[in-house]
């Protein structure tokens, strides 16, 4: 999308709020709003799965840098 001109941040708000009304819709359902519990229960599962991501990425890098050294 990026190479198409759009905006990376107008793109990220918008997956962003999709991602926030399905864990609305997920958590109180169609018609349901979320108490501010429950706003901090979606905020540290989010929090959890961006580490986890993190994490990942972090392994992905220093896996492509050992096979780059050992093909030197």
């Amino acid at each position: 999308m990026k190479s198409e001109g759009m905006d990376i941040k107008l793109v990220s708000a918008a997956l962003m709020s999709a991602s926030g009304i399905y864990a609305t819709y997920s958590a109180a359902g169609n018609n349901g709003t979320l108490e501010p519990s429950g706003v901090d229960k979606v905020a540290q599962m989010y929090r959890a799965n961006l580490e986890h991501i993190q994490e990942r990425k972090k392994e992905e890098i220093l896996a492509q840098q050992a096979q780059a050294e050992s093909s030197d």
